[in-house]
């Protein structure tokens, strides 16, 4: 198949899954674009035979920016007309489902070869930028008049057929984020001192800082018996300079690591004792399923796709997202009983290896855009 994929990007989320599953698809042996406005982390160190296409755009003293999305969709369609596509495949409602579909408007006008086109919602396209009255008419747009409409929970497709009229009657199929099991994978390498990690873009629904409390709370917990333990906090955004500064007021700073934006995730996450996933909001999870698959097991909130990802008692432990306390008490516990820890993170590993591997997902996105191709409908079943 000739597939075509529009992603931002992005260290996490919508922009890794979108780069890993170009590689993936092209690794099978199809003819893979990605389009972005900049080169995706994770596709720049990976020598995989996907063809990229950076559209920036030219300034013009009439925009106010330069208009990234109408280069892309230019591009695009230029590679359309020249050598053709089956399938349009956009991650993110807001813009590129809907740049997709004027490419497939403009295309069935010139009268080139039919365009399937497939839109993936990540999370915050529904429940931040969606739901903004500014864009709700346009999101609605954009998944019903995709060919094919994805989710990567099911929490985060119910929620979409509930907020958007119509969506329900679309089908949104649920194909859950994936994993690279070989990539990802234990490590018998650990730190001298019990660690946890977290990675994130420290935007406000990570809550950092709240999850520097709750490391302190461990910390003061662990003391009682004589244990320290480490924190490692990878990425970085709005909330860094708050969270620096209640490592201070907590006096932890010998304990709390800032590495900033690291790629080398492997490394960062098999070597840990646990991974900390303390979001108020979080549609799937990537992270904590990358954290899984190196045998790293998790502790996060109940809210979201997360349950869906993370087995309670099993893999990790859940929590209610304001119960700091229950947070606080499973991290000292995990920190500080490490073989307790690497059980828990044997069944995460497993957990991931029966539910998240990349080449059964992948399948799943293959046998839908050949049903889409065959015109045989937008089940991957």
């Amino acid at each position: 198949m000739r597939i075509g994929i529009l992603c931002h990007p992005t260290y996490g989320g919508s922009g890794v899954v979108a780069s890993e599953l170009a590689l993936s698809l092209a690794g099978n042996g199809h003819s893979v674009h990605l389009f972005s406005h900049d080169v995706p982390p994770r596709l720049a160190r990976t020598p995989g035979p996907v063809e990229l296409h950076v559209a920036q755009g030219s300034p013009y003293p009439l925009f106010h920016s330069t208009p990234h999305d109408l280069a892309i969709m230019s591009r695009v369609l230029d590679l359309h007309r020249v050598d053709g596509l089956d399938v349009l495949h956009a991650h993110y409602a807001l813009p590129h489902a809907v740049s997709a579909l004027m490419v497939r408007s403009a295309a069935t006008a010139a009268r080139l070869a039919p365009l399937k086109v497939v839109t993936t919602l990540h999370g915050t396209d529904i429940t931040v930028v969606g739901n903004d009255p500014s864009y709700a008419p346009l999101t609605q747009y954009a998944i019903t008049a995709s060919d094919a409409v994805t989710a990567v929970s099911q929490d985060l497709a119910d929620r979409s057929a509930l907020n958007f009229d119509d969506a329900h009657r679309c089908g949104i199929n649920v194909i859950p984020n994936f994993v690279d099991l070989a990539k990802f994978k234990p490590s018998d390498e650990k730190h001298e001192v019990a660690t946890a990690v977290h990675v994130s873009n420290f935007r406000r629904v990570k809550r950092v800082p709240w999850l520097v409390h709750a490391f302190a709370d461990a910390l003061d917990i662990l003391k009682q018996s004589g244990a320290v333990a480490d924190l490692t906090l990878v990425g970085d955004g709005p909330q860094h300079g708050e969270a620096v500064r209640i490592a201070r007021e907590r006096g932890i700073c010998d304990r709390v690591k800032f590495l900033g934006l690291r790629d080398a995730l492997p490394g960062l996450l098999a070597p840990a004792d646990v991974f900390c996933l303390p979001s108020t909001e979080e549609s799937f999870g990537l992270s904590a399923l990358e954290a899984m698959a190196c045998g790293t097991p998790v502790i996060g909130t109940r809210v979201g796709g997360i349950p869906e990802v993370v087995e309670n008692g099993v893999s990790g432990f859940l929590v209610d997202v304001d119960d700091r306390e229950s947070y606080s008490l499973h991290l000292a516990a995990l920190l500080g009983d490490r073989n307790k820890a690497t059980a828990m993170g044997a069944g995460a590993r497993e957990r991931a290896v029966q539910r998240f591997d990349r080449h059964h997902v992948v399948r799943s996105y293959e046998k839908l855009y050949q049903s889409l191709i065959d015109d045989k409908g937008p089940c991957p079943e």
